[in-house]
């Protein structure tokens, strides 16, 4: 990235009620993919990244402080008990 350029990603929070989500449904409940077909292709592709590592894998487990890249979105997984909450998170169940 060029020097003084903010990186234009779009920052979303996702909290999650339980100890994991797989990637491949993380992926269908934030609408970045519309059926698990979709998200598994997309996974495939390797145009997905989990803490900055592409990942391959669709059933790879998501826990609370994981981010996800993919496209122009940054994606962070949050549990429902976290302090950084407020009402423009996304809860998931």
């Amino acid at each position: 990235m060029a020097e003084g350029v903010k990186s234009m990603a779009e920052k979303r929070v996702f909290s999650i009620r339980t100890e994991w989500i797989r990637l491949d449904q993380f992926l269908k409940f934030c609408g970045l993919a519309e059926t698990g077909g979709h998200a598994k292709e997309i996974v495939a592709e390797g145009a997905v990244s989990v803490n900055g590592e592409i990942c391959t894998a669709r059933g790879k487990k998501l826990y609370p402080g994981d981010r996800v890249q993919i496209d122009q979105y940054e994606l962070e997984v949050l549990d429902r008990k976290s302090t950084r909450l407020n009402s423009s998170h996304i809860w998931i169940s």
